[in-house]
């Protein structure tokens, strides 16, 4: 099993920045893929962008060039850089990791972007 715990959500004033971080624990040694998703209210939850263990990146079309998907693999740690917000971006934010086993999703943490 893994678990995944992030944090850097809040509230933040369109055109702003925000940096999302996920950490994840358990049985880690096997993890490939890890990334985030996010789910806006009343919509499914969405792919933001995913990143392999070789640095291999993926974007969602709506997010390509303003947000930046990094890996720390020694820290078993995921960011997510959030520049020029938009109020389209607002949203609970899942970071998520995929092993051989299965898929795994964090708590989610909010980020809403204000006018």
């Amino acid at each position: 099993q893994v678990q995944m715990v992030a944090s850097g959500g809040g509230l933040v004033q369109a055109g702003g920045s925000l940096r999302l971080s996920c950490v994840a624990t358990g049985s880690i040694f096997s993890i490939n893929t890890m990334g985030w998703y996010r789910q806006a209210p009343g919509k499914q939850r969405e792919l933001v962008a995913h990143i392999t263990n070789g640095g291999s990146t993926n974007y969602a079309d709506s997010v390509k060039g303003r947000f930046t998907i990094s890996r720390d693999n020694a820290k078993n740690t995921v960011y997510l850089q959030m520049n020029s917000l938009k109020l389209e971006d607002t949203a609970v934010y899942y970071c998520n990791a995929v092993d051989g086993f299965g898929a795994y999703f964090g708590r989610g943490t909010q980020v809403t972007v204000s006018s």
